[in-house]
């Protein structure tokens, strides 16, 4: 009872060749999917790929299974419409269910709280279209293989396929569908593509010997027919219903304001702006990554701390250059010019789209030098030294290890002048022993003579500022008074606001603490950043909730939805 289109065995293949794209496109679109809840980190990619791996698992063993059973074409691509139906909705109620996971587990798991939320999710949202997926390829080997001596040529034949398949669908969402329309239209493209192809299946009229036999059992065949017209009506109908509806989704739907949302081929990216700022989050539940000023003041952020590193270095007493590793928006880069005479900024940043987002919302002068590169490789590259290096690559726990390691710091001192300075931005103030910063710590004073630390109030910030053959607190305190003097006579280097700035410099001073080394290092070969990060994040999260769950011990469900 085969269909016309089955009378070439091409069709199977290209069947196999789309569903090979398809799974490695629905597993990158998760990747997106789950990185402004999660983090794109290495746990997160390796919870995908294990979950992906266990819906193939299951969807070979299912799917030779039910190939024996009933080898019948129909039931193959009956399930690959059911397939493409649940990837088209993923984008219209995926988030929904990332984040009501997310919800529940928060208040009843204590510790590997990413790691099981984003496993549960994974689970829910995308285990089983690609189960169905799975099945394919055991079907598909019933259907083409005919007599055992043909057997492994086109087993062959159906894996290449299936391999190329997966070659497209990796690089196609990566380089050409998610930064030019986003993941949403992603997975809805590759969606409407596997519909597509059982929908032609469908529609193709039967063999003329196969009606020959049906006339014995045409009422059978009648039925079976209407159930298949059934089915591709219905996913049709589901697959417009979320063209209509998830098109358009946001990552952020709790927020109505955003100037822009968007992706690039290394982040999700959201920009916020009023009267009196401009905010960039990489990551929506993981804070901000850059904020503007309008009114041409400090930000109250770590970006005001770090400019103890420029004072440190002699900045309005001599020409100064800086560079950022981590240029992001150019916030660093612009209070630096704002505040600063004789001083030449210039940042690396490796997420092009976010250089833009700065020319245009973040008043990122063009004349400021921004190379598109990774940070370390950049440096690897490059001979010119620097007064100042500032390291600022680190978001939640997605820290590049090779930008962690004693081999990379040992790079930055390298390219360093003499009496030059590092400052760090680590994100994560970890309070317990062997902690994430504790390492990072660690790992720079194996380089650096003098390693000091300051707390960024109101947040988990934490700075920290390194130099060789000096004190670098002694060369803060000792900034501090040339610049009073300066400021005193109506002279120097300081353009506007020196008093604020001043004050903010001495508020550093005072809360600067020299580093007590232990013997926590990163190297290339060893450097667990995500494990660590997470376990920060773990903390922060319990101490955060603890408030919530006191509220819900005392008062049940309904003092906590009041409070929320």
């Amino acid at each position: 009872m085969k269909r016309k289109i089955l009378k070439s065995k091409v069709y199977l293949y290209l069947t196999e060749f789309f569903a090979g794209m398809s799974v490695m496109a629905v597993e990158l679109g998760a990747s997106r999917l789950l990185a402004p809840y999660f983090s794109s980190s290495q746990i997160v990619w390796t919870i995908i790929i294990g979950t992906i791996m266990i819906a193939m698992a299951l969807g070979n063993l299912f799917g030779g299974k039910w190939a024996d059973q009933n080898p019948d074409p129909d039931r193959l691509y009956a399930r690959i419409i059911l397939a493409a139906c649940w990837i088209a909705l993923i984008p219209v109620v995926g988030k929904y269910i990332i984040l009501a996971v997310s919800g529940l587990l928060i208040f009843t798991i204590n510790s590997h709280y990413l790691v099981v939320a984003a496993f549960a999710a994974c689970m829910l949202v995308f285990v089983f279209p690609l189960f169905l997926l799975g099945t394919v390829t055991p079907s598909l080997v019933k259907f083409t293989v005919e007599s055992l001596d043909e057997g492994g040529r086109v087993v062959g034949r159906l894996n290449a396929a299936n391999t190329i398949g997966s070659i497209l669908g990796t690089f196609l969402p990566t380089f050409v569908t998610i930064p030019a329309v986003g993941t949403s239209i992603s997975f809805l493209l590759f969606s409407g593509i596997l519909l597509l192809l059982a929908v032609a299946y469908f529609c193709s009229g039967r063999k003329e010997d196969d009606r020959k036999e049906e006339q014995e059992k045409s009422a059978k065949s009648m039925t079976a027919d209407r159930a298949a017209k059934v089915r591709v009506i219905i996913g049709i109908i589901i697959f417009v219903i979320a063209c209509i509806l998830g098109h358009k989704s946001s990552f952020a739907f709790w927020e109505d304001d955003l100037t822009y949302e968007g992706e690039s081929v290394y982040n999700y990216l959201q920009v916020y702006e009023d009267d009196k700022k401009a905010v960039l989050s990489t990551n929506v539940l993981f804070g901000v990554q850059s904020v503007y000023r309008k009114e041409k003041s400090l930000t109250g952020m770590y970006y005001d701390y770090a400019m103890a590193a420029p004072m440190m270095a002699g900045a309005g007493e001599k020409p100064l250059d800086v560079l950022i590793l981590g240029m992001g928006t150019g916030t660093f880069a612009t209070q630096c010019g704002r505040y600063f005479n004789d001083i030449n900024v210039e940042g690396v940043e490796i997420d092009e789209k976010i250089t833009d987002l700065a020319h245009t919302y973040f008043a990122l002068p063009d004349e400021t030098k921004v190379t598109t590169y990774d940070g370390r490789a950049f440096l690897a590259v490059s001979d010119q030294k620097y007064d100042v290096i500032m390291v600022d690559a680190y978001q939640d726990i997605t820290i590049p290890f090779q930008m962690s390691s004693v081999e990379f710091f040992t790079m930055v001192r390298d390219h360093l002048n003499e009496g030059g300075v590092m400052v760090v931005n680590m994100n994560m103030r970890g309070q317990k022993e062997g902690n994430i910063n504790q390492y990072l710590a660690d790992t720079i004073s194996q380089v650096f003579d003098s390693v000091y630390t300051v707390d960024v109030t109101g947040s988990t910030n934490r700075e920290l500022f390194a130099v060789m053959g000096a004190d670098a607190a002694d060369m803060l305190a000792s900034s501090l008074e040339t610049a009073k003097d300066a400021t005193a006579a109506d002279q120097g280097g300081h353009k506007e606001m020196p008093e604020d700035l001043l004050r903010m410099m001495e508020y550093v001073s005072e809360g600067m603490t020299e580093y007590q080394a232990t013997d926590l290092i990163f190297t290339d070969d060893k450097a667990p950043v995500e494990l660590l990060g997470m376990q920060v994040i773990d903390d922060l999260i319990r101490d955060e909730v603890e408030y919530y769950k006191e509220i819900y011990r005392e008062e049940g469900l309904d003092g906590l939805l009041k409070t929320l």
